[in-house]
């Protein structure tokens, strides 16, 4: 009778057992998702948190929407924490009707004068509205001298240039319409530059399913994804890169490094063949924090070509630039995950290079930049 009784208890035991391994497996009460798990690295090396440039520098790349109005020195004050030098607003007639555009842009003007500071400039703008109707071109043509001799420094192209801005007509307008070549043209004779921003990141374009890097930037801003409709991203690209050949004695500036920071390869052959295009880096850090080596060479090899711009106004998030820009640390977080979930590293440049990227290109492409607030 003992050997039934045994084998009871045995079976027992052994359903205890896995019981209680199967407790200790179960997973969280509450799912962790992608979202959500965000781990802290237990690796220990060196760091070099920076929330200061090491020179003063130029941010090319900004948007202010108030400078009609608002008080400039707060601003300049977070300038200064940051070491920027000068900061360029390419929203210098922000949005609107004609009358409400010439509005802000003339204030913005007179609020930088009063403010007494060469430390913040404007780019205009092309007022799209009417494009197609008889005497246009000649008028925005009339409208960007205007500009200029009243203290812009430069054009700022957006990106609804080619994906949704029509003619009076309702057809779309192409960014290499002939109807805007004589806007590039009188550009490159006014020696200023014009600030492009085509398109989106490929990955807009792309399925949202599993492979897709951008997959959480798209389910949190679903506005971004492009469908069906939209013009292709590579005929977006190749508009662009027409004008840059049709108009080789006007400089441009492709802003957010061309949409190519992530194929060095192909954006190193597009600057053999187009030398009067220049390169801006905003939100496009986390794209060369990955490939430190590959971006370093870039840099390196590029470095009279390549502007510092940021984007948007959001001064914490400097501290990842200069951190990728100037350090050699190793696997450190980006500010935003669903731009980038991976970890950054620095590309340590080297200070020639460094300067050139800060502010000694700028000061070479903008006209009428202040050069005594920057070293030599």
């Amino acid at each position: 009778m003992r050997l039934p009784f045994l084998s009871l208890l045995i079976v027992c035991l052994c359903a205890l057992t896995i019981r209680t391994l199967h407790a200790q497996q179960k997973p969280a009460d509450v799912p962790l998702g992608f979202e959500e798990y965000d781990p802290v690295s237990t690796l220990k090396v060196p760091e070099h948190k920076l929330t200061r440039a090491k020179y003063p520098f130029i941010d090319v790349h900004n948007h202010q929407w108030d400078m009609d109005d608002a008080s400039l020195k707060p601003l300049l004050s977070e300038m200064d924490k940051l070491n920027m030098g000068i900061m360029v607003n390419l929203s210098g007639r922000a949005w609107g009707s004609e009358a409400e555009s010439d509005k802000f842009f003339t204030k913005s003007l007179a609020n930088i004068k009063q403010t007494n500071t060469p430390r913040l400039i404007l780019f205009t703008n092309i007022l799209f509205d009417g494009i197609g109707t008889p005497g246009w071109t000649e008028a925005s043509v009339k409208r960007l001298e205007a500009d200029v001799k009243a203290g812009a420094h430069g054009l700022k192209i957006y990106k609804n240039l080619g994906m949704d801005i029509k003619d009076a007509g309702g057809k779309l307008v192409a960014i290499d319409d002939p109807r805007l070549d004589p806007i590039w043209a009188r550009c490159g004779q006014l020696g200023i530059p014009v600030l492009i921003h085509t398109a989106d990141p490929k990955s807009f374009w792309d399925p949202m399913d599993r492979y897709n890097e951008r997959w959480l930037e798209l389910k949190l801003h679903p506005n971004r994804k492009r469908g069906a409709n939209s013009v292709d991203w590579a005929k977006l690209l190749d508009q662009q890169h027409h004008i840059f050949q049709k108009h080789p004695k006007t400089t441009f500036i492709n802003a957010h490094m061309g949409w190519y920071p992530n194929n060095l390869g192909k954006l190193d052959s597009l600057m053999r063949v187009y030398p009067n295009m220049m390169l801006e880096i905003g939100a496009v850090i986390a794209e060369l924090g990955r490939q430190p080596r590959a971006a370093h060479a870039f840099f390196v090899k590029h470095q009279d070509r390549i502007v510092f711009g940021k984007d948007s106004w959001v001064p914490s998030e400097y501290a990842t630039y200069f951190r990728v820009l100037e350090t050699a640390d190793e696997y450190f977080p980006y500010h935003k995950k669903y731009h980038a979930f991976w970890r950054m590293y620095g590309m340590a440049l080297p200070d020639e290079v460094l300067k050139k990227v800060y502010y000694k290109n700028a000061l070479r492409l903008i006209p009428g930049l202040d050069k005594s607030l920057f070293p030599n």
